[in-house]
C-alpha cells in the first residue's frame, strides 16, 4: 500500500507507533498542547499525513471547555481506603487547594475492573478538566486510560516505571536513609527492615535506600521481610523477622502503621523498645505519637503533597509548564529509637 494513500480507521495508536512516540505525546502534539517538542510534533504530524489520521472533532471541541470539576484516582482495591490517615491527609490538602477555586473534587478508587470503567467513564463524558492519580503499582493499565483521556494528569509519587511529566512526590529515599543512619549512629549493628509492596516506587525507594546506608556504614542488609503497609502486615512481618533474626536489635518499618504492627508483637514476645529493639516508622501520622512507645519516624507533608499535586495539576489546566516536585522529609525522633542508646 502506498504511504502516502490515506487509510481508514488509522489509530492514535498507530500514528505514535509511526512517529516514535508515546501515545500520550501523540495525543498531546495533536491537540497543539504546549508541552510538546518541535520534533515529536514534526514526527506526528508527519505520521497523521501519511496514515490519514482523522482525529475525533468532537473530543477536540470537548478539549478546549472547562467543566469545572478534578477527579482524585487511586489506584487501589480497598474501598476503606479514604479511612486511612494517609490518603484522609492527601484530600484534605487537595481541598484545601481548591477551596481557593470553583473546581469540585470527584474520588474514584480504580483499581478494580469496575472501578477502571467508572473513571473511564467519566473521561470519555469530559466531566472533568484534568486528573490526580495517586498509588500507581507496577505497570499500571490506569496509566494506559489515562493517556487516552486528552486530559492533564498530575501523579501523586512516580510510578514504578517510567518518568511522568507531572509529579509531585516526597524524598523517599533521603527519608530512608535518614532512619537507618539514625539507627547506625546509636550503636545498632543488627538492622532489618519491613518493606512497602516491592510493586510500588515509594516502597522501591525506601528499601534502596535502606540496604545503600547499611552498605556504607559496613553492615549487611539481609534481614528484610516484604509487607503491604497495612498494621497486620506489620506484625506478621515482624513475626517472621524475630523466627529468622531473633538477635536483631533494630527495625526500620516503611510506614508508620507497619510499625505499629511490629511494635506490637514485639511488646508480645517481651522485646523491650528501645533497650532491646529500636524501631523507626515512615509518614510521621498521628499515629506515631500514641504507640507504646512514641515511634520516632520519618516526617513527610503529606497535606502538602495533596496541596501541591493540586496547584500544579491547575497550572497544567490553565496551560503552564510546571516542573516535578520533590518535598523535603524529616526524622522526628521518639522513644522507641531515642538518640542515644538506652542502658540496659
Amino acid at each position: 500500500m502506498d504511504p502516502q494513500t490515506p487509510r481508514r480507521g488509522a489509530t492514535l495508536d498507530e500514528v505514535a507507533r509511526l512517529a516514535g512516540v508515546s501515545r500520550a505525546a501523540a495525543s498531546r502534539a495533536i491537540n497543539n498542547a504546549p508541552d510538546v517538542s518541535r520534533a515529536k510534533r514534526d514526527a506526528v504530524a508527519k505520521a497523521v499525513r501519511e496514515l490519514g489520521y482523522v482525529p475525533n472533532t468532537t473530543a477536540r471541541a470537548l478539549a478546549t471547555s472547562r467543566v469545572g470539576a478534578i477527579i482524585l484516582a487511586v489506584s487501589h482495591n480497598d474501598p476503606a481506603l479514604f479511612a486511612d490517615p494517609f490518603f484522609a491527609q492527601i484530600v484534605v490538602g487537595v481541598n484545601t487547594a481548591l477551596e481557593q477555586t470553583d473546581l469540585a473534587l470527584m474520588l474514584i478508587i480504580a483499581n478494580s475492573t469496575h472501578g477502571r470503567a467508572r473513571l473511564e467513564r467519566a473521561l470519555l463524558s469530559r466531566r472533568a478538566d484534568g486528573v490526580l492519580l495517586m498509588a500507581l503499582q507496577g505497570d499500571d493499565p490506569l496509566n494506559d486510560l489515562i493517556a487516552d483521556a486528552h486530559v492533564p494528569v498530575v501523579i501523586g509519587g512516580r510510578p514504578l516505571h517510567g518518568e511522568p511529566e507531572w509529579y509531585v512526590d516526597a524524598d523517599n529515599r533521603g527519608g530512608a536513609r535518614m532512619a537507618t543512619e539514625h539507627l547506625i549512629a546509636t550503636g545498632r549493628k543488627r538492622i532489618a527492615t519491613i518493606t512497602g509492596p516491592l510493586n510500588t516506587h515509594v516502597a522501591v525507594a525506601r528499601f534502596h535506600s535502606f540496604r545503600e546506608a547499611l552498605a556504607v556504614a559496613g553492615l549487611p542488609a539481609h534481614r528484610y521481610v516484604h509487607a503491604d503497609f497495612t498494621e497486620q502486615s506489620g506484625a506478621e512481618a515482624m513475626t517472621t523477622l524475630l523466627a529468622e533474626h531473633p538477635d536483631l536489635d533494630a527495625v526500620f518499618a516503611a510506614n508508620d502503621n507497619m510499625a505499629a504492627g511490629a511494635l506490637r508483637v514485639l511488646r508480645q514476645t517481651g522485646r523491650r523498645v528501645p533497650e532491646d529493639v529500636a524501631v523507626v516508622g515512615f509518614d510521621d501520622l498521628g499515629i506515631a505519637q500514641h504507640t507504646y512507645p512514641p515511634l520516632t519516624s520519618v516526617h513527610q507533608p503529606i497535606q502538602a503533597l495533596g496541596y501541591e499535586m493540586a496547584r500544579m495539576l491547575m497550572t497544567v489546566v490553565d496551560g503552564g509548564r510546571p516542573s516535578p516536585l520533590i518535598l523535603p522529609t524529616r526524622l522526628v525522633v521518639r522513644e522507641s529509637a531515642p538518640a542515644t542508646t538506652p542502658c540496659s
